[in-house]
């Protein structure tokens, strides 16, 4: 690539899911509804949590640090979504972008995490109940926690600052509602085999990895309710995995179906519009899924607001 071909970059454009002008007020009404009620739905599940002493075990705990990272998993692409629509303008600097990206990955990265830390926490409630408290004492979920911002932390920070190496043509625009990882690295003139190579390493190493952790988790689940004797013993166990059951199919069906899609057969469309299923849809529907069949979440929430529990 000859140097006169090079630009230096200073914004990129967001194409957006679509470009049909009579689309747009319907975009942006039904993503600033899902954006609130996802900000909404996850704070009073850290409400509950947090105001009702019932709900200070390590099941609750996780879920509460899951509703904060998802209301800022949201805030990270949806707001800016909005405010392009509302202005019609598609544009995003540069940095912006790159700012983006990294909370994009650091938010993706701790959601993943969280959600194989609860699948831990399920097994050892089923498998090991009289050791529950033991193991999942309130420092090693703590730990547990802090282990996983700090991968994710540098994670992101090592991907980010790959992107930054990078020299871009004068074609900029981007077929997405954020600044996708993925499809930002398409549009490098200069050699992104170092990007690809790391990006794709631990897709599989963090997301293969959680994910088989997650199906361990769930084996040895499944061995324990089958040697219960009570069928009631059995039920009760399974609804306590139910929701964190849905979560995860929802989550990683749709996540690693973008980043481990092969390169050669990436379709920008089908890549946004399943985006939106675990950036928004997920996020928005967690609380719903945790606290419709959940007594204590409820309890609490009504106990919150001054009602008769």
């Amino acid at each position: 690539m000859q140097p006169e071909n090079l630009t230096r970059v200073s914004e990129f454009v967001l194409l957006g899911l679509s470009e049909e002008p009579d689309l747009q007020p319907l975009l942006f009404g039904l993503f600033l509804s899902m954006y609130l009620i996802t900000v909404l739905g996850n704070l009073l599940i850290i409400l509950a949590v947090s105001s009702d002493s019932h709900l200070h075990t390590p099941m609750y705990f996780f879920l509460a640090n899951l509703s904060f990272v998802d209301i800022c998993f949201t805030s990270t692409t949806v707001p800016k979504m909005l405010v392009n629509i509302q202005t019609q303008s598609k544009v995003i600097t540069y940095g912006g972008c790159i700012t983006q990206m990294y909370f994009f990955i650091l938010f993706v990265l701790l959601d993943n995490f969280l959600l194989t830390v609860m699948a831990y926490d399920r097994f050892v409630a089923i498998c090991h109940p009289l050791l529950y408290m033991v193991i999942m004492h309130p420092q090693v979920c703590g730990q547990l926690v802090l282990l996983s911002w700090i991968m994710s932390v540098l994670t992101s920070l090592l991907e980010s600052l790959l992107v930054l190496r990078l020299s871009f043509c004068a074609v900029l625009q981007i077929p997405h509602f954020f600044c996708e990882l993925n499809q930002v690295i398409q549009l490098a003139c200069s050699d992104t085999f170092l990007n690809n190579i790391v990006m794709y390493f631990f897709a599989v190493l963090m997301g293969g990895g959680s994910l088989t952790g997650i199906l361990c988790s769930y084996y040895r689940i499944i061995s324990c309710i089958r040697a219960m004797s009570s069928a009631q013993g059995k039920y009760k166990a399974f609804s306590t995995c139910a929701s964190h059951l849905s979560v995860v199919s929802l989550f990683y069906l749709t996540g690693l179906g973008v980043y481990l899609s092969s390169p050669a057969t990436h379709n920008a469309h089908s890549s946004a519009t399943a985006s939106v299923l675990y950036t928004v849809v997920t996020p928005m529907l967690n609380p719903f899924i945790y606290s419709l069949r959940n007594k204590d979440i409820k309890g609490a929430l009504k106990r919150s607001f001054g009602m008769t529990a």
